[in-house]
C-alpha cells in the first residue's frame, strides 16, 4: 500500500510515478481520491471545532454549577454537539475505510531507474552467464525427455485435470534433489534460515503481501466440509506470502535486521489470465514447487539486498551449469507490489530461447504498510521495514532446464555434479 501521507502532500508526483507503469488505464482514481480527501478534511476540521465548543461548554457548566445557576440550556447544547460528533466520527470511519479500499487496489510506484515500457519488450538485458551447448543433434523438449524417466502428464490429468503432472522414479528423485540442493545452498552459503510454512492462509495474509484483492481470480480458494462460517482461506501461490507475513503486526529491533528466510513449498495458481499459454509441459502448471527467498531489511539496505538476492539465485544456476541471462523489468511488466524487479531466464534448448526461472523484487515498504510490519529506528521511532522476495529457484522450471540442457543424443541426462550427492552419486539418468 502506498503512503497516504505522500499522496496528500504531493499527489501529482505519485500519479507521475505510477505512470511509469505505462498502462492505458490510470492506476489511481484521482477524482475519487480527491473528493474523499476533501470530505475527510472538512469533517476533521468540523470535528475539531465541535470538540473545542464542547470543551468550552463543559467548562461553562462547571462555572454555572459553582454559582448555583441553571445549566439545562448549556447541557442541551453539549448533548447536541455529542450527537453531531458521533455522526462525524462514524462518517470519518467510513471515509477511512473507503480510502483504504481505494489504495489497496493501487500498485507500487516504480523506482526511478526502472525502464519505461508497457510489456516484456521494454525489459532490459543486464548480463548473461554461460554459453548454450552445441548439441550436435536436434534438441528434444523436457516432455519427451522426461517421459521415460517418469514424468507423467496423463496420470496428472487423470487425477486432477489439465496442468497437473505426476512424477515417479528417476525424475521424481531429480526434482527432489533440486529442491534439497537449493535449500542447502541458501542456508549454508547465503545465510537464510530454512522454514516450513502452512500451505493454506487466511484472507488478510494475502492482503498483506498484495495478492488480494486484485488477484483473487488467480488464487485457489479453500472450503472445509461445506462450512460457510469458516474464515476465508486460500492455497498459497508462493511461500513468499507466509514467510513475509511472519513479521506482520510486529515492531522489530533494528538489530534484528536483516531477516533472511527460505522455504521449499508447493505453489498453487489458477492462472486465470493465461488461458492457452504454455499448455505443454511444466512451464505453466496449476501446482508447482518453488524454493523461495525472503528478506526483511532496513530501508537503507533494501537496494543492496535486491542485488544480493539476485546473486543468490544466480549461484544456483551457475553451480548447475545452466546458461542464463538477467533482465531488468520495465514498469509495465513488473508485479503489483514491486518497485524494482530482476528476472533470471534460463536457456531452454528445445525452444531456442530464454525462459523465466526466477523473479527477484524489492517491495520497499509497500507490503510492510499493509502488514503493519515495523522496526524501532535509532531515534526510537517506529518505521516500516522493507521487504524483498525472490525465487531461488522455481523447481519445476529448473527441472526443465536441467533435462533439456543436459540431454544426450541417446535421450539420457547427464546429472549436474552439484546434484550427484543428492542422487546417490548417479551421474547419468538412462531412459
Amino acid at each position: 500500500m502506498l503512503d497516504i501521507t505522500l499522496l496528500r502532500k504531493d499527489l501529482p508526483a505519485v500519479v507521475a510515478g505510477l505512470a511509469r507503469r505505462t498502462s492505458p488505464q490510470p492506476f489511481l482514481d484521482v477524482p475519487r481520491f480527491t473528493a474523499l480527501e476533501a470530505e475527510r478534511r472538512t469533517l476533521q476540521s468540523r470535528t475539531e471545532e465541535l470538540q473545542a465548543q464542547r470543551n468550552a461548554l463543559s467548562k461553562q457548566i462547571g462555572q454555572l454549577k459553582a454559582k448555583g445557576e441553571d445549566t439545562a440550556a448549556v447541557m442541551a447544547s453539549v448533548a447536541g454537539i455529542a450527537d453531531e460528533l458521533k455522526a462525524s466520527a462514524d462518517r470519518l470511519d467510513g471515509l477511512q475505510a473507503e480510502l483504504a479500499a481505494l489504495l489497496m487496489a493501487v500498485p507500487n510506484v516504480p523506482q526511478a531507474d526502472v525502464p519505461l515500457g508497457s510489456d516484456e519488450t521494454g525489459n532490459v538485458e543486464m548480463r548473461r552467464w554461460g554459453t548454450p551447448r552445441e548439441l550436435g543433434f536436434v534438441a528434444r523438449d523436457h516432455v519427451d525427455l522426461g517421459a521415460p524417466l517418469g514424468l507423467d502428464f496423463d496420470t496428472g490429468a487423470k487425477l486432477s485435470g489439465a496442468r497437473f503432472c505426476f512424477m515417479r522414479g528417476p525424475v521424481a528423485r531429480l526434482h527432489r534433489a533440486l529442491a534439497q540442493f537449493m535449500l542447502d545452498l541458501h542456508t549454508r552459503s547465503h545465510g537464510y534460515t530454512e522454514c516450513y510454512t502452512p500451505y493454506i492462509v487466511n484472507r488478510e495474509i494475502l492482503e498483506g503481501t498484495g495478492q488480494l484483492p486484485k488477484f483473487k481470480e488467480d488464487m485457489f480458494w479453500v472450503s472445509r466440509g461445506g462450512d460457510d462460517t469458516q474464515a476465508e482461506q486460500y492455497l498459497i501461490s508462493t511461500s513468499e506470502i507466509s514467510l513475509t507475513n511472519t513479521v506482520r503486526e510486529s515492531v522489530l529491533a533494528e538489530s534484528a535486521l536483516p531477516i533472511k528466510l527460505t522455504a521449499h513449498s508447493p505453489c498453487f495458481r489458477s492462472e486465470a489470465g493465461s488461458a492457452g499459454r504454455d499448455t505443454r509441459g511444466l512451464i505453466r502448471q496449476h501446482q508447482f514447487d518453488k524454493v523461495e527467498m525472503v528478506q526483511v531489511t532496513h530501508p537503507d539496505q533494501s537496494a543492496a539486498a535486491l542485488e544480493e538476492m539476485v546473486g543468490h539465485a544466480e549461484a544456483v544456476l551457475q553451480q548447475l551449469g545452466l546458461p542464463y541471462r538477467v533482465v531488468l523489468l520495465c514498469g509495465g511488466d513488473m508485479g503489483f507490489g514491486a518497485s524494482k524487479t530482476y528476472d533470471l531466464e534460463a536457456w531452454v534448448p528445445a525452444q531456442s530461447t530464454f525462459r523465466e526461472i526466477s523473479s527477484c523484487s524489492n517491495m520497499d515498504a509497500f507490503q510492510a504498510r499493509r502488514m503493519q510490519a515495523r522496526f524501532k529506528n535509532a531515534h526510537g521511532k517506529n518505521e516500516f521495514v522493507h521487504t524483498l522476495n525472490g525465487s531461488g529457484l522455481a523447481v519445476g522450471r529448473t527441472l526443465v532446464a536441467v533435462l533439456e540442457n543436459c540431454q544426450n543424443a541417446d535421450g539420457s541426462i547427464t546429472v549436474p555434479e552439484a546434484l550427484r550427492p543428492y542422487m546417490g552419486g548417479t551421474a547419468v539418468l538412462q531412459p
